[in-house]
């Protein structure tokens, strides 16, 4: 028998470090497959909404940030 590639060898990630790890990777728009089936099932739709908007958060900060340093 083949083992499923999906499945979870060693000590599984912190599931509020991969929903930050999957939105930093949304935001470049590249996603493996293997990885998108695996959040699918293992992240709560909570935890994204959470990530996506710290990570808008500190997106539009830095942002703001590097005008202020440009037209200082």
């Amino acid at each position: 028998m083949v083992a499923h590639p999906m499945a979870d060898v060693g000590k599984p990630k912190s599931s509020y470090v991969r929903a930050a790890k999957t939105v930093f990777w949304s935001f470049f728009g590249i996603r493996r497959k293997a990885d998108y089936q695996a959040d699918v099932t293992q992240l709560k739709p909570a935890q994204v909404i959470v990530a996506g908007l710290l990570g808008v958060i500190m997106l539009v900060g830095v942002l703001v940030l590097l005008v202020y340093l440009v037209t200082r």
